[in-house]
């Protein structure tokens, strides 16, 4: 049984970070153990300018401990008034790599997205042109489409005719739910990959709904049938360059979270590797886990692989009830409960 491992530091490939007096405490929970983020546009006021994301990403590394290396990677958030000329700005400034599509009404802050994928048909041309690939949260929000089919009804309606109009497009599925994605992405061109959550990998809808609703495992794309996870678990695990790490760490407040109109999003970000680090180590897969945190998202944007390393050991931690939020209070992803690997501190 491995006790201990030393692996490449890892790179989270989907971050919420927020903005405000919160960023003390989310940024110091990434910067512990990862080396670089893509950080999610989707603010109060979307990120949709290279100047703002400019602004941001100086907020950002204001709050980066001394001594830590994280890097943030800035995203754009996708309007159906992103023109070409935003998107050349972008690449020219330096600080974008990657833009957001968000089906309008999705998730968490994303009224201002895309109404209809052929409204930006002219700026994913000017992406491929730039080459900063177009990340996806892939549901549709029909009112009719049960929620839990809304990942397969994009897939076919509209991922899939994306992809053959755009051939050269390089493309995110993040945070993956189901076994038509991962099927999809494992079927598609080198140039389609997919994100996966820590609580994607360790939790179904079971955990969600029996016994009474928990609040603080409801997050979107929601968790799906135990079926579904394990198709996750073995794409995560497959050694596959196409899945990659992508926490979507999303953390809201817990009186957000707990009332009659919930907020979707769990906080991992303080505990991520712990946490994938027992998903890999419940299919037997350790050895896979170091291509998944730390090779793979880096090869497919490009970037170097970090070259620092961070230790994982096996032991148990206890994860408090909550943890800081600015001036309130965070509900952490298993909370109350005990981890069984840890970040060794250096």
């Amino acid at each position: 049984m491995i006790e201990r491992m030393q692996i490449t530091r890892p790179d989270d490939f989907h971050l919420h970070l927020r903005d405000g007096k919160v960023l003390k405490e989310t940024v110091a929970a990434s910067a512990r153990d990862f080396g670089r983020a893509i950080i999610m546009p989707n603010l109060h006021h979307p990120v949709t300018t290279a100047e703002q994301a400019a602004e941001y990403k100086s907020q950002i590394i204001e709050q980066i401990p001394r001594g830590s290396p994280f890097q943030p990677l800035m995203t754009l958030y996708l309007t159906d008034n992103t023109t070409s000329e935003i998107v050349r700005k972008a690449k020219a400034m330096g600080d974008v790599y990657a833009l957001k599509f968000y089906p309008a009404g999705a998730t968490t802050h994303s009224d201002f997205g895309v109404t209809a994928l052929n409204n930006i048909f002219s700026t994913l041309e000017t992406m491929i042109d730039s080459n900063l690939p177009l990340l996806v949260h892939g549901e549709v929000t029909d009112a009719d489409i049960d929620i839990f089919d809304r990942e397969k009804i994009f897939i076919d309606r509209h991922l899939i005719p994306l992809v053959e109009r755009y051939p050269e497009l390089n493309v995110v599925m993040e945070h993956i739910t189901t076994q038509e994605a991962a099927d999809f992405v494992a079927s598609a061109s080198d140039n389609v990959a997919a994100t996966i959550t820590p609580q994607h990998l360790l939790y179904n809808r079971n955990h969600m709904l029996v016994g009474g609703i928990k609040p603080h495992f409801y997050c979107l794309p929601i968790l799906k049938r135990n079926i579904h996870q394990d198709a996750l678990l073995k794409a995560a695990t497959s050694g596959n360059p196409k899945f990659f790490l992508g926490t979507d760490s999303a953390p809201h407040a817990k009186q957000d979270k707990e009332n009659s109109c919930g907020c979707a999003g769990c906080f991992s970000a303080f505990g991520a590797m712990a946490f994938y680090a027992e998903a890999f180590d419940s299919v037997d897969a350790l050895e896979q886990l170091e291509s998944f945190s730390s090779h793979f998202g880096a090869d497919f944007y490009g970037l170097p692989r970090n070259t620092d390393t961070i230790t994982l050991v096996r032991n148990r931690k206890d994860i408090p009830a909550f943890l800081p939020f600015g001036d309130m209070e965070v509900v952490p992803l298993k909370a109350g409960e005990q981890l069984h690997w840890s970040v060794e501190s250096t």
